[in-house]
């Protein structure tokens, strides 16, 4: 009897080769995420994932923890294993697991759940189930009883290349395996929005990188540090990043000296567009990601958002397109960047807010503004690129 944990993943209308791909990305995410927590063996086995840990002092609940935040899982479940397939085998185990859970308890319902992948068993799921229901009652004849529509406890039995019996099942973070649907880059600032952006894509199976804008001395070391703590935040689902930290003081003071102050913000999304752009493409992302929401701030209206589009010549997904502000602080609370999100040092976006901003741009006349910029901004996009800073978290 080993002691095991059986992974269960989603997206099952994924069929052939992909199918493959999928669960071999999973896999190797999975070992990756694991390592440094010791040994473990990690085996596909008939729509289920086997992680079965090698070393006696591994916790099975921080084991728990570090899968569930693994994206493409739906849920895992703890429980003991043999390898003999055999109703002795179903017996010996939930025998074994019932003591545990009697241990400090007087009195517990059950049912028997049975899932029979091997159908050389030769018995059906219903026998399985019924017989070892009524074999746990004689042998804990005051402390069970059977309820079938509201039990304390359903004993799963699972049948397979091996016997496996456990309890419960933790839910984990579901969506696709991490880097299965190519690459993308994140815009990532030190606010609410963006980490969450970014583990929306992530979500999907898209690996990600993402760009932080620093304007020092305006905006502080600590400001930088919390940047790099957020992409840590999401790196937990992800199992890493890079970040990479553009120097953007010499471009916001161009724009500040050289534009109307109106257009200080719009001017400026477009040109992080352009710097994050050669930045993606450089490292081979297909898109860019930003955690934009329609009229959340100035830039952010619908004629703010198509004048900066235009500055694109890659896609931009916006998964919080529309989403109001406390459904994006829900999910920041979920995945653990909200308290971070808050911490007050500012980002490069804070410091050069216009008090007047325009909120309904025409591309004309913020093409026109640009034009006192022609004589400096490709040398200064350039040098920004070339002295960035590359964090890996």
């Amino acid at each position: 009897m080993t002691n095991v944990f059986l992974v269960k993943y989603g997206e099952l209308a994924i069929k052939g080769k992909n199918r493959y791909i999928f669960e071999n990305r999973l896999v190797a995410t999975i070992r990756r995420n694991l390592k440094p927590l010791g040994k473990f063996e990690v085996q596909k086995e008939q729509g289920r994932i086997t992680v079965e840990p090698k070393e006696d002092n591994i916790d099975p609940q921080i084991v728990i923890d570090k899968l569930s935040r693994v994206f493409g899982i739906i849920g895992i479940a703890y429980g003991t294993k043999r390898e003999e397939v055999s109703f002795n085998a179903v017996k010996e185990l939930a025998l074994e697991h019932m003591k545990a859970e009697l241990e400090h308890k007087d009195y517990l319902t059950f049912k028997v759940n049975t899932k029979r992948a091997d159908k050389r068993f030769p018995m059906a799921s219903m026998e399985v189930s019924a017989e070892l229901g009524a074999y746990l009652l004689d042998e804990f004849p005051d402390k069970l009883k059977v309820d079938v529509h509201n039990p304390d406890m359903i004993l799963t039995v699972e049948l397979r290349n091996g016997t496996y019996v456990y309890s419960k099942t933790h839910k984990g973070a579901g969506g696709m395996p991490y880097g299965t649907n190519g690459k993308s880059t994140l815009l990532l600032s030190g606010g609410i929005d963006s980490p969450v952006a970014g583990w929306m894509i992530a979500k999907r199976g898209v690996e990600i990188d993402a760009v932080y804008f620093h304007s020092p001395p305006y905006t502080s070391e600590r400001a930088t540090q919390k940047v790099i703590d957020l992409a840590k935040k999401v790196a937990m689902y992800t199992g890493g990043m890079k970040v990479h930290i553009v120097p953007f003081t010499d471009i916001q003071m161009a724009i500040y000296e050289k534009c109307p102050h109106e257009q200080l913000t719009i001017i400026m999304r477009r040109i992080m567009m352009e710097i994050a752009q050669r930045i993606a493409e450089s490292n081979e992302s297909m898109s860019l990601i930003t955690g934009e929401s329609i009229g959340q701030v100035a830039s952010q209206t619908m004629h703010s958002l198509v004048v900066t589009d235009d500055s694109a010549r890659m896609p931009v997904f916006r998964p919080l397109i529309g989403f109001d502000k406390e459904e994006i602080v829900q999910i920041a609370k979920k995945i653990d960047t909200f308290e971070t999100s808050i911490l007050p040092y500012e980002d490069c976006c804070t410091i050069f807010v216009p008090k007047h901003p325009e909120t309904k741009p025409r591309l004309e006349s913020i093409e026109r503004s640009e034009e006192a910029l022609a004589d400096c901004i490709e040398e200064m996009i350039e040098e920004a690129i070339r002295t960035t800073e590359v964090v890996s978290v």
